[in-house]
């Protein structure tokens, strides 16, 4: 079974769901609230477990009544948890996710006790293959980066500048649009795959700038995308450490965020390999 260790944030979401979006200034309601378990690190570490991964998940909570609800679908699918720390003096993180009614979202983030996870508050390397984001300090995913043995993911998100050596390290780092712009031709000078999401339009994998696949994603019926880009990055990863070659592995994760975008919430939409490989057939 691959092994995969994910460092990275866990968050409480809040999500309302409305018909549209608020403009600037604007008050829209009519919503519906619901909370679900989330964070990229989080979302990343599930979605990599159900697709048959052995995963543990590095991070920190705070000590309040969130923490719980928070890591409570990690807990029920068999994620490693031991090495979730617990800071007693900041909240558990918290996203607060607008959702309109063909599933675009608007999400504000209060990282809480993922920004106060510092760098000596990593227990030990990484064990397998590493998935890092960056909602949580840099210098503790630097670190990361930078003890890990194994396969390096790096999901750019939120973007943010990183030492050379932290990005040069990586094997497979993925963004969307707007991430690819703010790190621009850096991520030609790379030696890893770099994989780019397109929202709905799919995605494509480079390597020093030359396009090696691109994907688009099976037609679905999107009504939330909050977490689709978590279940890409964890199947991408792990279709690449399978030894699938390029353009069969970003249809599998292109195939991943599609279905995770047909249900609602983060962890609660993030599909199975059966129901995946389920999608790719109907659409051939």
């Amino acid at each position: 079974m691959t092994r995969i260790t994910v460092v990275g944030s866990i968050n409480l979401d809040f999500v309302a769901s409305a018909p549209t979006l608020p403009a600037p200034g604007e008050t829209v309601t009519g919503a519906t609230l619901a909370r679900h378990p989330g964070g990229k690190g989080a979302n990343q570490a599930l979605a990599a477990r159900r697709l048959g991964a052995e995963v543990a998940l590095v991070g920190q909570v705070g000590a309040d009544s969130l923490a719980d609800e928070a890591l409570a679908l990690l807990r029920a699918g068999a994620v490693d948890l031991a090495g979730c720390a617990v800071d007693p003096a900041a909240p558990t993180g918290v996203a607060l996710i607008a959702v309109a009614a063909g599933g675009e979202n608007q999400i504000v983030v209060a990282p809480g006790a993922n920004a106060s996870f510092t760098p000596d508050r990593l227990a030990c390397a990484p064990q397998g293959a590493l998935i890092c984001q960056l909602e949580l300090p840099l210098e503790t995913v630097a670190k990361a980066v930078g003890d890990a043995e194994g396969f390096v993911c790096l999901n750019l998100a939120p973007a943010a500048p990183l030492p050379a050596e932290v990005l040069a390290r990586a094997d497979l780092i993925v963004v969307n649009e707007t991430e690819a712009a703010f790190y621009d031709e850096a991520l030609n000078a790379l030696p890893g795959l770099v994989a780019v999401t397109w929202g709905a339009r799919g995605a494509g994998l480079f390597r020093h700038g030359r396009q090696l696949a691109i994907a688009a994603p099976p037609p679905v019926q999107a009504i939330d995308t909050t977490g689709a880009g978590d279940a890409f990055v964890a199947a991408l990863t792990l279709a690449l450490l399978e030894g699938r070659e390029p353009g069969p592995a970003l249809a599998f994760a292109c195939a991943a965020g599609a279905l995770s975008a047909t249900r609602p919430g983060a962890q609660s939409s993030l599909p199975t390999r059966a129901e995946i490989e389920a999608l790719l057939e109907t659409a051939l």
